[in-house]
């Protein structure tokens, strides 16, 4: 009799490493898998190159918590299979496929946790695929995996904490920050007065956060709008509007993110039900508060479920592995869930507070011009989807997919498909919750076409 198959953890991040540990210590030997060359995560994530910088420059007042993950981690070594830099790109019948080394190994799996994470949210802006414009986690890789800086004069816009952490952390490494461009305008910021009494430290750290920008000579402009993005070949500087007044700033480089969209088509390849977040602006997978989604044996958990930030993430991997424990008939510490889901309902309270003192700019769909790319990938513009829109009366966003190529591209709507479905939300008059969701196809990501047809073929024999 064949040896039962490895619980499979997707993701090496917050959440995935505190599941992993969860495991390992209930005696399982799960399988890890990450597109990174060392854990961590986004968040957390590890340097690529030997510099000066301490664990403090990389990671602010978080790095207490970088260097637990980071330590717990190296203490599983043997206890579990972990496989940096792969890439899981399906999911079907229990088995996964998963890239790595530049073959593609299928794996039979007994328990799937996904702690797939976030991605960058963006709308766009003229000026946006101008080369020096990086997303926010895109600038934030630079300076910590390859310790380089985006430009020599660096413009941060967009919205949600993330934008004023990579503005410190930049500032913090040395580099030249010339400006803050929030969206949000500053009288949003006092809704942080509710979060006190969830998390006082964290508030009060972003307030500390913000004033040593302020003090360092970074300029702090807020409800910035009719954003853009000026030059011919590089960046040559930013304009926006404030106030009713004109503003224009020379710079060469330009980190941009609307807050955080979850990662979820590995969910979606599981078979997992979803339902609209109003809250995050999107479909999400469903799941209770244990990270059950709605197909037994799969758990999600971290950012993929929902935007939550790094310390929910690890409660919620932690909790994840407890249900799979649970559901396995293993001994579980039914305590420590309950506790864990506590946890886990305050963060989600402090979520909604975050959520009012960084509110997304969805009004920026109204005014995008016709001539402004919205699909990268494709080089569509806002002007052809909207034709699209009217001439065959789309309502659904997989229909404008197919009949514009709008994330048919090599992001598979990572990038476009929050600001094609706000735009088609716009144009048609109806609520972004009833336009649908990209449904997510194998393969998630880029891989090599022999690769697919060869695991295809191997499925069919």
């Amino acid at each position: 009799m064949s040896e039962r198959p490895q619980p499979l953890i997707v993701g090496a991040g917050p959440a995935g490493i505190r599941a992993a540990e969860a495991l390992v210590a209930a005696g399982l030997r799960p399988l890890v898998v990450d597109e990174a060359p060392a854990c961590g995560g986004q968040i957390y994530r590890q340097r690529l190159v030997p510099d000066r910088r301490s664990t403090r420059d990389l990671y602010g007042p978080e790095a207490p918590k970088a260097e637990a993950l980071h330590r717990d981690f190296a203490a599983l070594d043997g206890k579990l299979d972990y496989w940096p830099q792969a890439l899981l790109w399906n999911l079907r019948d229990g088995r996964a496929d998963i890239m790595v080394e530049g073959t593609s190994r299928q794996v039979a799996y007994d328990g799937l946790v996904l702690a797939t994470g976030a991605t960058d949210r963006t709308l766009p802006i003229p000026g946006w695929t101008l080369p020096g414009v990086f997303t926010l986690g895109g600038a934030q890789i630079a300076l910590k995996s390859q310790g380089c800086a985006i430009g020599s004069e660096i413009v941060f816009l967009g919205s949600g904490p993330l934008l004023y952490l990579v503005a410190w952390q930049y500032m913090k490494a040395g580099a030249k920050v010339a400006a803050v461009l929030d969206t949000a305008p500053f009288t949003a910021k006092f809704n942080l007065l509710r979060g006190l009494p969830l998390f006082p430290g964290i508030v009060l750290r972003g307030m500390r956060m913000t004033a040593e920008l302020k003090l360092g000579g970074v300029g702090l402009h807020y409800g910035v709008a009719d954003v853009r993005i000026e030059g011919k070949n590089a960046i040559e500087a930013i304009a926006w509007r404030q106030d009713g007044m004109e503003h224009r700033l020379a710079c060469d480089g330009v980190g941009y993110g609307l807050a955080l969209r979850s990662e979820t088509q590995a969910a979606d390849l599981a078979g997992c039900r979803f339902a609209f977040n109003q809250r995050d602006r999107a479909a999400l997978p469903e799941r209770d508060a244990a990270g059950r989604t709605s197909v037994p044996g799969v758990y999600i958990a971290g950012d993929g479920a929902g935007i939550a930030g790094a310390d929910a993430a690890e409660r919620a991997g932690e909790r994840a592995a407890l249900a799979l424990l649970q559901d396995r008939g293993l001994p579980h510490d039914a305590t420590r869930a309950a506790a864990l889901e506590a946890e886990l309902a305050r963060i989600g309270r402090f979520r909604e507070v975050l959520e009012a003192a960084f509110p997304f700019p969805a009004h920026w769909m109204r005014d995008i011009a016709d001539s402004t790319t919205l699909c990268r990938c494709e080089e569509i513009t806002a002007g052809e989807v909207r034709s699209a829109i009217g001439q065959f009366g789309v309502h659904e966003l997989n229909r404008l997919k197919a009949v514009s190529r709008v994330g048919m591209g090599r992001c598979q709507g990572r990038i476009c498909g929050a600001a094609a479905a706000e735009l088609l939300a716009h144009e048609t008059h109806r609520g972004i919750e009833a336009v649908g969701r990209l449904r997510g196809q194998a393969p998630v990501k880029p891989v090599p076409l022999t690769l697919a047809l060869a695991a295809q073929q191997e499925a069919a024999e």
